[in-house]
């Protein structure tokens, strides 16, 4: 029973003395060929129908996007651009994918994924912003998500 009590005491000194490896940090944010174009419009302001430096709405943005970096055009609403390439599964997201949520009844919102969670698009509130697709408010409302080729 001693010697028993001594090796658990032992066991447990030696475990309470070793380190725990430390976390790996997350990898960086992977540059994106759309980053270049989210810098130029950063901060735009939203305005519904707009298409322009003085406000755009989220399917101008992507059309704009689409256009400037990859050369070719989208049509210019959100539901039509939900048509367009093929479904991808969220945990297959590349840089360049469409993402597209439920804002409400009929209503639909469009942004261009740029890696490690995150996409850039027109919010109706702050504008062209960058946002993670984990944040409560676009997890909840995520609909699906294409892949554009041309």
């Amino acid at each position: 029973m001693y010697r028993f009590l001594l090796l658990s005491i032992l066991t447990l000194l030696l475990a309470a003395c070793s380190s725990t490896p430390e976390p790996t940090p997350p990898a960086p944010r992977q540059s994106s060929a759309f980053d270049g174009f989210y810098q130029q419009w950063r901060g735009v302001p939203y305005r519904m129908g707009g298409s322009t430096r003085a406000g755009l709405d989220c399917s101008a943005f992507t059309q704009l996007a689409y256009q400037q970096v990859m050369g070719f055009s989208l049509p210019r609403t959100t539901e039509s651009q939900a048509t367009l390439g093929t479904p991808v599964e969220r945990y297959r997201l590349q840089h360049g994918d469409l993402v597209f949520f439920k804002t409400g009844w009929r209503q639909y919102h469009v942004g261009v994924y740029t890696g490690s969670g995150e996409f850039i698009h027109a919010s109706t509130s702050k504008g062209v912003i960058r946002s993670r697709l984990d944040n409560v408010y676009w997890n909840s409302r995520y609909w699906q998500a294409r892949r554009l080729t041309q």
